[in-house]
């Protein structure tokens, strides 16, 4: 019997490199919820989050000595220092990792009614873009905000993405989901909450509707906006002062800026 052979054009050695290299470039998907949060500071402030259950960290041997985690809550999760090259495959392609991968279970999102004692809260109408959202997070830590509120759909869940770009505030705001975002802004009226709208075109400054000791500030999508149910729900649409040719900001400028008055209003005396 004689031995058949097989050849390979030049073609199908090209195709058969590109699915190699899709295989060792795409983050393994465990089908479980497990998410894998990457970054120096994400994952420091995740192994510190005793909410957190971390399942593997992966880590240069660099990267590990500039996380400057204690041994206990390096006995957390197993720890594995490995080549950069490993972390690529598992925080995916294109993602800067700085040398350290999470593997964890994500936060769960907490009810309204879990709403703790804060004089300011941040409400999202359907903001989908996780850069944004986690850029929010950030700015909403770091002006003492007391939760971020998003819709059940049409908002993004916790990733990777996320996580870096809220650059380890994720695990520093409690996260609440609703279904219902109407009926959640009524409640938080009743529970004393000054209900803002941000909107380009609002009837007010947002320095002029600042009162009161607890204030909720609701942001749109870029592009539509608040949802008219939204718009219709909230005590006040107001816009920032932009008295420059472009009178609107990415959503995530727009609420660091919306953030510091509000907080300047509450820290000057009407209580935070």
């Amino acid at each position: 019997m004689s031995e058949k052979k097989t050849t390979r054009t030049g073609k199908d050695s090209h195709y058969a490199r590109l699915r190699r290299a899709h295989r060792d470039t795409k983050p393994p998907s465990p089908g479980d919820g497990r998410v894998v949060l990457y970054g120096l500071h994400t994952v420091r402030e995740a192994m510190r989050n005793p909410r957190r259950r971390p399942e593997r960290l992966l880590v240069t041997r660099n990267a590990l000595a500039r996380l400057d985690l204690d041994a206990e809550t390096l006995e957390r999760c197993p720890v594995e220092t490995v080549e950069p090259k490993a972390i690529d495959r598992l925080a995916g392609e294109g993602a800067v990792h700085q040398g350290a991968a999470l593997e964890t279970w994500p936060l769960k999102p907490k009810p309204l009614a879990a709403l703790g004692d804060t004089g300011l809260v941040l409400v999202l109408d359907q903001v989908t873009d996780p850069h944004n959202v986690g850029a929010i997070m950030r700015s909403a830590v770091a002006f003492g905000a007391g939760a971020l509120v998003t819709t059940a759909r049409h908002s993004p869940v916790e990733s990777g993405v996320l996580a870096k770009a809220a650059s380890g505030a994720l695990e520093h705001i409690d996260h609440i989901e609703v279904r219902n975002l109407a009926e959640s802004l009524e409640t938080l009226k009743k529970a004393g909450y000054l209900t803002v709208g941000l909107d380009s075109e609002g009837p007010e400054i947002l320095e002029r509707t600042a009162r009161g000791t607890r204030i909720a500030l609701v942001l749109g999508a870029e592009g539509k906006g608040l949802r008219q149910k939204t718009r219709e729900t909230v005590d006040y649409l107001a816009r920032l002062d932009m008295p420059g040719a472009i009178r609107s900001l990415n959503v995530s400028n727009a609420a660091a800026l919306s953030l510091y008055i509000a907080r300047s209003h509450l820290a000057g005396g009407a209580g935070g």
